[in-house]
């Protein structure tokens, strides 16, 4: 871990930070990326607005993420919005400096595949879900992903570090608003989940787990 940030630090030595404050959009659809962007503090959400309108959430991006880098590696065109979840620090370079880098520091590679192999293991579990599960595994599920992703783990308790609305969560797992906030109350009466201040604390990660049916949204080929 010492020896990545101080490959960060290296390469962005003559940059210079940019702040957004909450709901603030980092790039749209129709923008060329200036630059590859490290996330320093806060989240940042990459989603996707259907002609209706809706919003749906396909990446929370936390801090030591870098994004967009499929634009930067598959010169991928940009057809997403990318905006700030909570108030976010980010550092940014060239795209040629970034990929220039990653050439010269082979651990710097691992680090952006392990990162991005983790976010597909993540949309891979949301799309079962949101494929096959209805609106109470849904919220589950998506709660189980992020107390995994975003969790700090004390005992059987994981205390969701990503301060997230019923407003998120709906964009999220492709539910309304009015159905996302009668599944999380459905989840409180039970006892698995509770709110303190900002944050959502999952009371036992395994019988949330179990409540979601993790696993078994999908018939097993065993």
């Amino acid at each position: 871990m010492k020896n990545e940030e101080t490959n960060i630090d290296l390469l962005f030595s003559n940059s210079r930070p940019i702040f957004y404050k909450r709901r603030q959009v980092i790039l749209r659809p129709e923008d060329t990326p200036t630059g590859v962007y490290y996330l320093k503090k806060g989240f940042v959400r990459l989603y996707t607005v259907s002609e209706s309108g809706e919003e749906l959430t396909l990446i929370i991006f936390k801090s030591g993420n870098f994004f967009p880098v499929m634009w930067a590696i598959n010169n991928r065109q940009n057809i997403e919005y990318l905006e700030a979840m909570t108030e976010a620090e980010v550092w940014r370079v060239s795209r040629e400096t970034f990929l220039e880098f990653l050439k010269q520091h082979p651990e710097m590679q691992f680090e952006v595949t392990r990162s991005l192999l983790a976010r597909l293991d993540g949309l891979l579990e949301r799309i079962k879900y949101l494929v096959f599960g209805n609106a109470y595994q849904k919220v589950a599920s998506m709660l189980v992903i992020c107390g995994e992703r975003f969790g700090e783990k004390k005992g059987v308790t994981t205390l969701i570090k990503l301060p997230l609305t019923h407003y998120d969560i709906a964009n999220l797992t492709g539910l309304t608003r009015e159905t996302t906030s009668i599944e999380i109350k459905r989840l409180e009466r039970a006892g698995l989940i509770l709110h303190q201040g900002r944050f959502i604390l999952i009371n036992n990660m395994n019988k949330l787990q179990k409540e979601a049916h993790w696993g078994d949204v999908i018939p097993s080929n065993d």
